[in-house]
């Protein structure tokens, strides 16, 4: 029996969520064709080229459905693969496998295409310092999957949610009335925590400066702006541009000397990953 890695219990939860939704009170289809004792063996088929990542949540999903499924990937997790490449060979009882097939398929293409969106901004940014970053722009409930696939595809997460990280953005800005009185109140309420500020001017970063926080975000610069944060800074905080950026604007941005360039589009926008489950042979 294939094994998974060892993934987190929120992303295992999601799982057996997803399932109970597609399964209900049973693969009537399935049971009502396919005899009890039937077994088979197929596999999971690239159907264009790009930057595989989630076999391990297929498999887990084959495995929930039931311990005996044999699932054994052909290509490593984050690799790049052509059309027609196989993914991975999954036998095992034929109700089994037909019944967890467009679960695992579905978290398999929405993670890989993904990890191949994020892997055409990593590679965009070759060569500078810049590291891409996700946000929290997840599918609800996908977020474990979601942001695993991001790294999978060679970018790294941002905070995970509203718990892990201070952000302090243009709404808290307004609300506590300045970035200073914004960052009072974070520091005298979660003191343990890194501070990144949303900065709109260059005043703003200049104020997030004299803060001391770690991290600065600049939120819809210009490229001669990023640069002129770039030199304020002068290494004090880490800094961050965010906001429409795209494949096309993503390598100017990097060569401004930003730290970070994060990029809502990595989960919210990719194009799922084309794959499918053939059969080969009856066991």
């Amino acid at each position: 029996m294939s094994t998974p890695l060892l993934l987190p219990p929120d992303l295992l939860e999601t799982i057996r969520r997803a399932l109970a939704e597609d399964i209900g009170p049973g693969d009537v289809t399935t049971e009502s064709i396919i005899p009890a004792e039937a077994r088979m063996r197929g596999q999971i088929i690239a159907k264009q080229e790009g930057v595989v990542a989630g076999l391990d949540v297929a498999q887990a999903v084959y495995l929930a459905v039931d311990p005996q499924v044999d699932f054994r990937p052909q290509v490593d997790e984050g690799a790049r693969v052509t059309r027609g490449q196989v993914l991975a060979l999954v036998s095992g009882r034929t109700r089994s496998l037909l019944t967890a097939e467009r679960t695992a398929l579905n978290f398999l293409g929405r993670m890989s295409g993904i990890a191949t969106l994020t892997r055409a901004f990593v590679d965009a940014v070759a060569g500078t310092k810049a590291v891409i970053l996700d946000t929290r722009k997840t599918a609800p409930g996908l977020r474990a999957a979601d942001k695993l696939a991001v790294r999978r595809g060679g970018g790294q997460n941002h905070r995970i949610g509203l718990y892990d990280m201070i952000l302090i953005k243009d709404n808290h800005i307004d609300y506590a009335g300045s970035i200073g009185e914004a960052v009072r109140r974070a520091r005298a309420a979660a003191p343990g925590l890194e501070i990144e500020v949303e900065a709109r001017t260059l005043e703003d970063v200049r104020e997030a400066l004299d803060l001391g926080v770690e991290r600065i975000l600049l939120d819809n610069m210009s490229l001669d702006m990023m640069r002129a944060a770039v030199q304020l800074a002068a290494g004090r905080a880490r800094l961050e541009a965010s906001g429409n950026v795209t494949l096309e604007t993503v390598r100017a941005i990097a060569e401004t000397g930003v730290d970070f360039i994060s990029s809502g589009a990595l989960t919210h926008s990719p194009r799922v990953f084309d794959v499918s489950f053939d059969y080969l042979e009856r066991l």
